[in-house]
């Protein structure tokens, strides 16, 4: 555990911070509305979280454009959520500090997320480990999270919930105190300059891989802002609730881990528009369906609507120059993931409070646009050894 190969360094540090992850998304919702936070304004809480992330992944992360300061980064950055979740705990139920807090929490979480991927891409490309095989610790460790969480919080109370992501925390922070066996090294890094992302962005293939990705991850925003509070106001217990989120990833693992074979043969357009197809069931599904258990079976879809449009993503940004790689990220996590997220997630705070679970259906028809979109490739480049990532 001390001293680890690539592999087993990157996977462990995601078992910590997927744990700790698994906790919020589903979560904190829920425990800002145990303190006191009416709907409207958690919407807002979240989305300036997504916000944060936003900004943080447009201007801090791509600075790191070298791999030999990823892993300096991630330790640093993982101290700083840890610290954030600590102030989380003390400072009470008043919404600025909420804010505040939240603002400290997701400028740690924001840069984490694209440098963790980034150093596995790297370790990837040199042949060390497999994409797919390794992230889906995260997912795994995002499970275990929200399914201990959710059993916690039905016995103790849902003041144990940040108490739980803590935990989480302390442990990525551990695993990334070590050094891997094999240190990320670029050879060509001192002749390679940190590209700027306004040039990056004039590129019609990365604007069209920013606007699919965003309308199919953009679609996530009602379930990961408000999903928890309505299947709480359905009937639902925390401890299902936990389970349904765990049973989405648990999906995401399964294909994670098969999609290298299953993925061989597609297109990266196709892949996406997979993915379409998931977004208009699931949500469909989602905004009419009150059966706890028929519910377990919309969630399935969670492996396509969001692994395999990420999948998609990932192997276009494998297919970039290497110091394009952390940009790339950045902003696949500051738009879609981020400012796109953060508007979505506010805007649901009030579509939900008039339509209740009528937002589903406009998070749904986010796909449409997917089918009439051709995303042209980067060329692959040939010093790359990575296995396909499919």
């Amino acid at each position: 555990m001390f001293k680890s190969k690539p592999y087993g360094w990157t996977s462990q540090y995601l078992l910590g911070f997927f744990f700790s992850y698994g906790v919020y998304l589903p979560f904190w919702a829920i425990w800002f509305k145990h303190i006191g936070v009416d709907d409207s304004d958690i919407g807002l809480l979240l989305g300036l979280g997504f916000a944060v992330r936003c900004i943080a992944n447009l201007v801090i992360t791509p600075r790191i454009h070298k791999v030999e300061h990823l892993i300096p980064a991630l330790r640093g950055f993982t101290l700083l959520g840890l610290v954030a979740c600590i102030i989380y705990i003390v400072c009470g139920g008043n919404l600025w500090a909420l804010a505040a807090v939240t603002v400290l929490f997701n400028l740690s979480a924001g840069p984490i997320v694209p440098i963790s991927d980034a150093i596995t891409n790297h370790y990837a490309k040199e042949g060390h480990l497999d994409y797919g095989r390794t992230r889906l610790w995260g997912s795994i460790a995002f499970i275990a999270g929200s399914t201990v969480v959710g059993l916690c919080a039905q016995r103790y109370g849902a003041d144990i919930i940040p108490w739980v992501a803590l935990a989480g925390l302390g442990f990525a922070q551990i695993m990334a105190a070590r050094n891997p066996v094999v240190m990320p090294v670029d050879v060509n890094s001192h002749q390679q300059s940190r590209p700027a992302l306004m040039h990056i962005l004039r590129d019609s293939s990365v604007v069209k891989l920013m606007l699919i990705t965003a309308l199919l991850q953009g679609s996530h925003a009602a379930y990961y802002g408000f999903s928890s509070i309505y299947w709480q106001k359905i009937g639902f217990d925390e401890s299902v609730i936990g389970y349904l989120w765990s049973f989405s990833v648990a999906a995401e693992v399964g294909m994670f881990l098969i999609s290298k074979r299953l993925f061989a043969n597609w297109s990266i357009n196709n892949m996406f528009r997979l993915a379409a197809v998931g977004v208009l069931v699931r949500w469909g599904l989602t905004a009419t369906i009150t059966d706890q258990w028929v519910m377990f079976a919309v969630q399935s879809l969670h492996s396509v609507t969001f692994a395999a449009a990420h999948l998609a993503a990932i192997r276009y940004i494998e297919r970039s120059p290497s110091n394009h790689m952390v940009a790339l990220q950045s902003l696949y996590n500051a738009i879609p993931l981020g400012a796109v997220m953060a508007v979505l997630t506010s805007v649901s705070g009030w579509i939900y409070g008039d339509w209740s679970a009528n937002v589903f259906w406009v998070m749904a028809a986010m796909a449409i646009p997917v089918f009439f979109i051709r995303l042209p490739l980067p060329h692959k480049q040939p010093q790359s050894l990575t296995p396909q990532l499919n």
